[in-house]
């Protein structure tokens, strides 16, 4: 029985205190979530929330879930298993964004131009 729950279309201002004490009127809050940008450190807008019981949960899906917080109508579900991703070819495991060598070999390190 699922107990983890996800927020979502959540306010870049909010924080996990604001969650924590939203969902405490729903039952006992285990854990909660707020999920950051790593670069910039801002709320990426959704959090992942663990209530005690799966019977808390459903309460806190029932109460919340289209419910108005700070200007913004959350969207709270039953969080879903996270999907096993396959392995790049490249080998890195999809985790860098980066471009590659955009520069078309112009500047930059090692690339022969001084």
């Amino acid at each position: 029985m699922e107990t983890r729950l996800y927020v979502g279309n959540l306010s870049y201002g909010s924080t996990e205190g604001d969650l924590d004490e939203l969902f405490k009127q729903a039952g006992e809050v285990v854990k909660c979530e707020l999920m950051l940008d790593k670069f910039t450190s801002r709320s990426r807008g959704f959090a992942f929330i663990e209530m005690s019981s799966h019977e808390e949960a459903n309460k806190a899906v029932e109460m919340f879930n289209d419910q108005d917080l700070q200007g913004r109508n959350l969207c709270v579900n039953i969080a879903r298993p996270r999907e096993e991703r396959t392995p790049r070819r490249d080998g890195s495991g999809g985790g860098n964004r980066g471009g590659g060598n955009r520069g078309g070999g112009r500047g930059g390190y090692g690339s022969g131009n001084r």
